[in-house]
This record gives structure tokens, sequence and C-alpha cells, in this order.
């Protein structure tokens, strides 16, 4: 009798440690399954802020030259600022803006499409004479484009090569002697950067500001 009972008991004891051990088994598969998975999203994450960090220092867009047409040789009454996109990475013009502000005022600006003008590859057309942005937007020139990226006026979007002048009508005149600061920033990358004084007496028409 007990003998038999001691039998039961190491037999119940035997049960118990193997239940004991699959559940320790499926835990660690449960664990293992989350640590995995966990890993997944990690790398995507990690991988997704690298796409980031490479596109935000490799892109953006440089400023060559800022330009106006003084109307009266008193006033700015158009300011045209040619950019061209660093190595890396394609600039999407749309959704770009511009900022600017002199020693009173501080203005942002949004593209424009009704704005935008391929000019004559002769180099022959009037930069004023064209239609420009106005008010609070800023239109687009092409000058240069040799794979048709900015073909699509409401998303032109520049790339290695480009050059393109975007186009202000400043809602205030700017005088003489002014001290004009501002970006053009990109949706990715480095920004543009604009910064002058006008010249205390505008002699001709067109008036070189950067």
């Amino acid at each position: 009798m007990i003998k038999k009972f001691f039998k039961n008991k190491k037999g119940a004891v035997g049960i118990g440690t193997l239940i004991i051990f699959i559940a320790m088994v499926l835990v660690a598969a449960i664990a293992a399954s989350v640590i995995i998975n966990t890993a997944g999203k990690l790398q995507h994450k990690a991988s997704t802020v690298g796409e980031e960090s490479t596109q935000q220092v490799a892109s953006g867009l440089q400023v060559i030259k800022v330009f106006g047409n003084a109307d009266t040789k008193t006033t700015i009454d158009m300011i045209g600022i040619l950019i061209t996109p660093n190595v890396g990475g394609e600039i999407d013009l749309a959704t770009s803006i511009i900022t600017l502000s002199d020693s009173t005022s501080k203005y942002s600006l949004v593209y424009d499409s009704t704005s935008y003008v391929v000019l004559d590859v002769t180099g022959t057309d009037d930069l004023f004479g064209e239609t420009w942005g106005s008010g609070n937007k800023f239109g687009v020139l092409v000058l240069q484009d040799a794979d048709g990226s900015t073909s699509d006026a409401t998303h032109p979007t520049i790339n290695y090569g480009d050059k393109v002048v975007l186009t202000i009508t400043p809602a205030v005149k700017i005088g003489v002697a002014q001290r004009v600061s501002g970006e053009v920033i990109p949706e990715y990358g480095a920004s543009g950067i604009i910064d002058f004084r006008t010249p205390s007496v505008y002699i001709g028409t067109v008036v070189a500001l950067q």
C-alpha cells in the first residue's frame, strides 16, 4: 500500500514537472517572438530615420543670386531669386516656403502654380515681363531643366543641374539702403539663405542684390 502511494506520488510529481517545463517553453517562445517583432520594428525605424537623415544632409538648395526690378529707381517692386539644388535628392518647389523679413515686417510665401513659366532656351525672354508671383505667393521661372523634371506646373521638381528663378512681388516695395533677410525652405534638406542690403542709389532698372 505504501509502495503504491509513493509510486502515484512520483507520477504526479513527474507530470507536474512536465507541465512546468512545457509552460516555460511556451513563455520562452512568446518572449522570443516579442523580441524578434520588436527588433524588426526597431530595424525598420532605424532604416527610415537613416534615410531621412541622409536626405536632410545630402539634399537641399542654394541661392546663387538675388536681383530686383527698380521700377522708379527709388524702390524695388519685383525680386528674383536664382536657385539650384544641392547634389543629393530632388526638391519639390510646391512644398517649399520662402520667408522674407526687413526691419519692420516678416512674410511667408507659398508656391502659386499660375505663376509658372518655362523660359525660351534662346535666352531672349524679358524676365520682368513674365507672370510673377504676387501677394503671399511666389512663382517659378524655369531657366535650365535638362530632364524635364519641372514640367509639372502643380509640382515643379528640381534636381541636380536645374536652375530656376523664384519670383516675388513684395506687398510693400523695398526702398534704398534697406536690409532684407530670409530663407528658401524646402521640405527636406538645407535651406537657401537670402541676405542683402539694397544699394543707397538705384542706378539702373535691374539691380543686383546678392
